[in-house]
């Protein structure tokens, strides 16, 4: 196989998969290093607008989908719950982020799209002995959340807001909110 078809399978083998695809799992597949695999996607992706590239592996754009921010603050022991409940609800958390007051906007990409994914997310979490973004910010933070309809966002921020979740927004936020759908 040479390079082109290789490059023409890695993208069908990504636009195919409901899940991200590691660099790794493509090397072994086609045969290469992991090192040619990232070459190959600089240029797929170079052409091929959509394709993104998270911790988890690559991945397809959702075309038909709608994201919001919502404020939460809650403990580190409560990370487990508030994740569950999002994908729960049909969303995927995209990134966390919180604002700082000296270091401004921290964002970290997250991509959890199910229970396996919040598992897998809490034991790292543990065993690195890390602690979570918002320890910083007194618990308060962001998750950006994609889902297939405004309607599955609704649903999410109603659940937030039951479990005593969801954080109001300052004054400060809500005028920066409106500068950016400008």
């Amino acid at each position: 196989m040479n390079t082109s078809e290789r490059r023409r399978e890695i993208l069908k083998t990504i636009q195919s998969s409901d899940f991200p695809v590691a660099a790794r799992e493509l090397a072994a597949k086609f045969g290469v290093s992991r090192q040619v695999i990232v070459q190959d996607m600089a240029v797929i992706r170079a052409s091929t607008p959509g394709i993104l590239s998270t911790t988890k592996g690559y991945t397809i754009q959702q075309e038909n989908s709608c994201t919001r921010e919502f404020k939460v603050r809650h403990s580190q022991e409560q990370a487990a719950e508030e994740l569950n409940l999002i994908v729960d609800c049909g969303g995927r958390v995209k990134n966390i982020s919180i604002s700082h007051r000296v270091y401004g906007r921290v964002s970290a990409e997250m991509d959890i799209r199910s229970r396996h994914d919040v598992t897998e997310f809490v034991e790292a979490l543990n065993s690195s002995h890390s602690t979570v973004l918002s320890n910083a910010t007194s618990g308060y933070h962001y998750h950006l959340v994609e889902a297939e309809s405004q309607q599955r966002l609704d649903l999410i921020g109603q659940r937030l807001e039951s479990a005593g979740l969801l954080a109001p927004l300052q004054p400060w936020e809500k005028k920066e909110k409106k500068e950016n759908i400008r």
